[in-house]
């Protein structure tokens, strides 16, 4: 067979692991409209995820009109970013504080309050974020969402962060695996990451104090009211009611959605650099392509509500 014939004879039907052609991308719930924001310039990043805004000085109290605005952005781009924020904890915890109560991370590294997580990456503590996943996922509550600010960045630009927006990932599935999924439950755990770090007696005592739990496959958003796929690689487990083989050859499937591009936006860190995103409609990845320079990172997660 000639390299011709081997081409031609190729079975050129996109793989349901990757859907090829055009992608339905929606950024804002059915029948919302359009609206400017007049408190600070916002510039897209993206068709339906990610957004820098511009004029908004977060070492500053924050005007409750000011604060519905960068809501209203929050819900709609999914992820904000702001830069040259030359802010301290006590002022990010502030920030973060509008959006709810803040919660305490566990099993990650404290920073100079307990509801900080410090990031601190070098050349014996490498960055091992570089999976797609929601945070938490196997709290009862998981995270509403979480603001990182780097204060130290790697050299050439590395370091850079990824988010994919699951409510895009949904909209776009085969209509036979949206009727599959639907009403299905699985099992979040920190076992098989966070709990690798820990001594069998250690295990067994967060084990008990974070019991695994069961969320919908999908979840419908609290606020927008869309649906979104509620899977992740690091921490979703199992679903509920499906054979071994079953429930991992369909997770697999599903974990791979958030890998498509056109889901995405990413975002490369300045010094002084500050990431909010909304924990509910998103999953993430952080690169690890800066061994062995250092990477610096303060991140402060808002306590959320049960998925539905």
């Amino acid at each position: 067979m000639t390299q011709a014939t081997a081409y031609l004879s190729r079975d050129y039907v996109p793989s349901r692991d990757r859907k090829a052609g055009v992608h339905v991308l929606n950024r804002l719930p059915e029948g919302e409209q359009e609206r400017p924001y007049t408190s600070f310039t916002l510039k897209p990043l993206g068709p339906i995820i990610g957004a820098e805004i511009e004029g908004v000085d977060l070492s500053q109290p924050v005007s409750p009109e000011l604060k519905a605005e960068l809501h209203r952005a929050f819900l709609e781009w999914k992820v904000l970013f702001f830069r040259n924020q030359t802010i301290n904890s006590d002022q990010q915890l502030a920030f973060a504080r509008l959006w709810g109560d803040i919660e305490k991370h566990p099993f990650l590294p404290q920073g100079s309050a307990e509801e900080v997580t410090r990031f601190e990456k070098d050349d014996k503590n490498t960055g091992m974020e570089n999976l797609w996943h929601t945070d938490v996922t196997w709290r009862v509550n998981p995270a509403l969402g979480s603001l990182l600010r780097l204060s130290e960045v790697p050299p050439l630009g590395g370091g850079d962060t990824l988010w994919a927006d699951m409510a895009a990932a949904y909209d776009n599935l085969p209509e036979d695996v949206k009727q599959r999924i639907d009403g299905l439950t699985a099992i979040h755990d920190f076992t098989p990451s966070f709990g690798r770090r820990l001594t069998p007696e250690q295990l067994a005592e967060k084990q008990e104090e974070y019991p695994a739990a069961e969320h919908p496959v999908v979840r419908t958003h609290p606020e927008t009211g869309r649906k979104t796929l509620f899977v992740n690689a690091a921490f979703t487990i199992r679903i509920v009611g499906l054979e071994p083989e079953e429930s991992e050859e369909l997770l697999s499937y599903l974990f791979k959605q958030a890998q498509v591009p056109e889901y995405q936006v990413r975002f490369r860190w300045q010094q002084n650099s500050v990431a909010f995103w909304d924990n509910r409609a998103t999953q993430h990845y952080a690169v690890s392509d800066y061994y062995p320079n250092r990477r610096v990172a303060e991140r402060i997660s808002i306590e959320g509500d049960r998925p539905f």
